[in-house]
């Protein structure tokens, strides 16, 4: 499977910060932090994105380098993607969708950036 990014139209919808930021590991036995191809520390942050209809979906995020937001923190995640990912474990085919974002700004911050 080819895996192309899937850009993410956010301005119809609101995040809100569920989890605070963590680093993604590696390897859990040894606690090696994921970095990019620049060498930054790779962080996981688990947001709410609620749509016009009151809909609710979780999404964990990955970012280069902590994002300055906290837990219950409305937020906007700058050029969010998608990924579809798909992998097969004893016969069992599972699949989904992994996130990322060039960064995770508190949502103030971002509404004075326009």
């Amino acid at each position: 499977m080819r895996n192309i990014p899937i850009p993410v139209d956010t301005t119809k919808l609101q995040f809100v910060c569920v989890a605070a930021p963590r680093p993604r590991l590696v390897n859990k036995d040894t606690g090696e932090i994921k970095t990019d191809k620049s060498g930054n520390p790779v962080y996981e942050v688990a947001l709410s994105a609620i749509d016009e209809g009151g809909r609710i979906e979780l999404l964990r995020v990955n970012v280069s380098g902590e994002p300055p937001v906290t837990l219950g923190m409305p937020v906007h995640p700058v050029d969010l993607v998608g990924f579809v990912w798909e992998q097969t474990r004893n016969g069992e085919v599972r699949w989904g969708i992994s996130y990322r974002a060039a960064s995770i700004l508190p949502a103030e911050v971002n509404a004075l950036a326009r």
